[in-house]
């Protein structure tokens, strides 16, 4: 699948999993996948654009905005009514509020002609949240497939590792998946491929390389370094554009965006100010230290939680 090589780049190892473990349609997947990593690994993309891409029937429910039995079963029931060719049995939004109920309605949402051939997923992100809700919610989910008699598999997408969020009381155990942190060479690859169509892909690889070296001794995360890249890309193509620099005069690039970058080194995560107030303070050359008081009280939650 050429097409889904370019879309997921870097993750090779692991789509190639995940297409082993889901099958053909009509086979039954495994009863339920863990798949951990650091933030920004790309398991939820990953996820999500494999099973878009192949056309598998499931819903994607994130536990943070679910917080609560619920909220959580309705969620997932209701998205996955919309799948459902008989839409007249359940017309209205689906009550739900125990795992009893939740199995009930699930086996009788499943029974349409479209869904009852082929394997439905059920995708929980931060499934870590999981663990703050009923006991036998998490084992309930790890054993649905059971619990049911349907063609069904769970996914959980989690930040931390499986030891950590097993049941004291033991339960199923899931196919477990591990998503690396991405190498600076992935780094490089990813963002490169996102080069603005009016400017060469060597140019703008070249501007990663610079910004790579900048900054990934102190962030590895692909959705910051994404931020970081879009934002000091105008000042870095600036005397490109005003005709003073072409785009192989990497040493007058260099130095015009170095001051740019130390300043921004200063901030760490420029996801914590807007892209109107960096270019507020690149204009101002306003001392960046007056942003540590967002990065101290956002160490100081982290640290609480």
């Amino acid at each position: 699948m050429p097409h889904l090589e370019n879309v997921v780049l870097c993750r090779e190892s692991q789509v190639s999993t995940l297409q082993s473990l889901f099958g053909e349609r009509h086979h039954f997947s495994f009863p339920s996948i863990f798949i951990y990593g650091h933030t920004a690994s790309g398991k939820t993309y990953v996820t999500q654009t494999l099973l878009k891409t192949l056309e598998l029937p499931h819903v994607f429910v994130n536990c943070v905005e679910c917080f609560t039995l619920k909220l959580l079963l309705e969620q997932i029931l209701n998205k996955l009514n919309h799948f459902s060719s008989s839409k007249d049995e359940f017309s209205t939004e689906i009550t739900c509020e125990t795992l009893n109920d939740f199995v009930r309605l699930f086996k009788q949402i499943t029974k349409a002609e479209n869904l009852k051939d082929q394997t439905v997923y059920i995708v929980l992100d931060k499934a870590e949240y999981l663990r703050d809700m009923e006991a036998n919610l998490l084992p309930g989910f790890l054993r649905l497939q059971e619990l049911t008699d349907r063609n069904v598999t769970v996914i959980f997408l989690s930040e931390i590792v499986w030891e950590k969020f097993r049941p004291n009381t033991g339960c199923f155990e899931p196919f477990v998946l591990y998503f690396p942190d991405y190498s600076i060479g992935n780094l490089q690859k990813i963002l490169s491929h996102d080069h603005p169509p009016e400017y060469s892909a060597d140019f703008y690889a070249a501007y990663i390389n610079i910004l790579l070296g900048v900054f990934y001794t102190v962030c590895r995360d692909l959705k910051e370094l994404r931020h970081l890249a879009i934002l000091n890309f105008p000042k870095y193509c600036e005397p490109v554009v005003k005709g003073e620099a072409s785009e192989r005069d990497t040493r007058k690039l260099w130095r015009n965006i170095e001051p740019h970058l130390k300043k921004a080194m200063q901030t760490v995560y420029l996801r914590e100010i807007s892209s109107s107030q960096w270019e507020k303070l690149q204009k101002d050359d306003t001392d960046p230290g007056q942003l540590k008081g967002i990065r101290g009280n956002t160490e100081t939650h982290s640290l609480s939680k």
